[in-house]
């Protein structure tokens, strides 16, 4: 199985789990050249834009760590366009999460987990 498709299946499981816990999933995948995020959803008037990371074990480090700065800014440029594009004339608040899947199936899931001052 390539990587995309099996990153597509953590990204359909994290989907879930938001979905479960009252977030509008609004895309998967979006993509600009130079960034891509994995899910944008809505809760409570909050745009979140999510990344998404997978581990089978802890020997490469817990998931949540490979969300470096270099990522966060990735991400922040594409978030900053598609809320320029997309959101910005509904004046909604915007937050970035990361959801990590583990190995033995457990979801973690930060809320805030960084902020980006583009």
């Amino acid at each position: 199985m390539n990587t995309r498709r099996l990153g597509a299946g953590y990204e359909a499981v994290a989907a879930e789990y938001l979905a479960g816990r009252g977030y509008t999933i609004l895309e998967r995948n979006y993509r600009i050249r130079g960034g891509e995020i994995d899910l944008i959803a809505e809760k409570d008037r909050m745009l979140v834009y999510i990344e998404v990371k997978f581990r089978s074990s802890s020997c490469f480090g817990d998931p949540l760590e490979a969300v470096d700065r270099r990522k966060q800014k990735r991400l922040g440029r594409a978030a900053a366009f598609h809320y320029a594009r997309y959101g910005a004339g509904e004046g909604k608040a915007v937050r970035f999460d990361v959801i990590g899947i583990y190995g033995d199936g457990s979801v973690r899931h930060v809320e805030n987990a960084f902020d980006y001052q583009g």
